[in-house]
């Protein structure tokens, strides 16, 4: 209706007073509404930029260009005559018949189907057994754990290998107080050896993780199993294993990881064990290091490095579809 009026109110300066009454017509033709939109320039703001620059350029320059440089070499051969020359898939179609990679590979995947598990176990266990607060001298138990990860791998190898030394380490010493005649540098053992090293350093790291994850349940749970009768077992197994879960699958991928490019350890002991019980392909990584400083073949090194690196993603990405499919159920 033309004649009906509205109450308005009056802005002056950011005061708002009860105004006057103004036609409907006069104040739909006042509205905001009937102005065009004002076009507000939205400025770009740069600060997260200026904090993740540093890990950017580090990022690129460390790691995706040496990545994209090494799938570039792997495509090229260097020759005695014609210098480096494009080969198209070559490398990659000798590596599939290349038997020192393959015994190399199977070499560390058995090193990682039986020390990643004895491993992980003994780091839950020892998570577990801080997490009750049950133990004496808790903080001194959980520091001197980790500490063997505080120690670099070539220092920790060295303290392993004069330990192991048949001849003048602790090995050693017991044969001659016991009459035994124990050599831990044997082949047939070398690898648990190895093992060992790598368990007694990064046990106390995935204790740390597993404890992490333990420390974040509330405590009414305990509470309330323990009011309704739960053994210490039983809030163990229902309790605190499934929320190991989630930190499980991460130590798994990382020891996987770890266990694929195992180099350190092997490639320090090979100086301390008698023979040739480890040779230079023991590992991939060893293999690789060996063509391309000393066999002048980094090509083909490039080339080994790409396929180890598949490898690696494809069975971490296995480990972590299975974890995510087991905490969906």
């Amino acid at each position: 209706m033309a004649g009906k009026t509205a109450e308005a109110i009056v802005r002056t300066k950011g005061n708002t007073y009860p105004g006057t009454i103004l036609p409907e017509k006069s104040r739909r033709a006042g509205s905001p509404r009937s102005k065009p939109a004002a076009r507000i320039r939205r400025r770009v703001d740069w600060r997260g930029w200026v904090f993740m620059g540093p890990f950017v350029v580090v990022f690129v320059f460390v790691f995706v260009v040496p990545v994209v440089y090494a799938v570039y070499l792997s495509f090229f051969q260097q020759r005695m005559v014609g210098g480096t020359v494009f080969a198209g898939l070559a490398n990659y179609r000798r590596l599939v018949a290349d038997t020192h990679f393959w015994q190399s590979v199977s070499r560390v995947a058995l090193f990682t189907l039986v020390q990643v598990p004895v491993m992980l176990f003994l780091a839950a266990v020892l998570a577990l057994a801080i997490d009750s607060m049950k133990l004496h001298g808790m903080k001194f138990f959980r520091i001197t754990t980790f500490l063997p990860y505080a120690v670099p791998a070539v220092v920790s190898t060295l303290i392993w290998g004069f330990v192991y030394g048949s001849k003048y380490g602790l090995v050693g010493s017991v044969n001659s107080l016991l009459g035994t005649q124990w050599d831990v540098f044997n082949p047939r053992v070398l690898l648990a050896a190895i093992g060992n090293i790598n368990t007694w350093e990064y046990t106390g790291y995935n204790m740390l993780i597993f404890y992490s994850a333990l420390s974040v349940i509330p405590h009414s749970l305990y509470e309330a199993a323990a009011i309704d009768g739960a053994s210490e077992w039983q809030i163990i197994r229902k309790i605190k294993l499934p929320e190991l879960r989630g930190s499980l699958a991460i130590t798994v991928i990382f020891s996987i990881i770890g266990s694929f490019q195992l180099f350190n350890e092997p490639s320090i002991l090979q100086n301390m064990v008698p023979g040739n019980a480890i040779t230079t392909d023991y590992t991939p990584n060893m293999y690789a290091y060996t063509l391309s400083f000393t066999g002048n073949q980094s090509t083909y090194a490039a080339a080994l490095a790409i396929v180890m690196a598949a490898i690696t993603m494809a069975i971490a990405y296995t480990v972590q579809i299975s974890s995510l499919k087991n905490t969906m159920k």
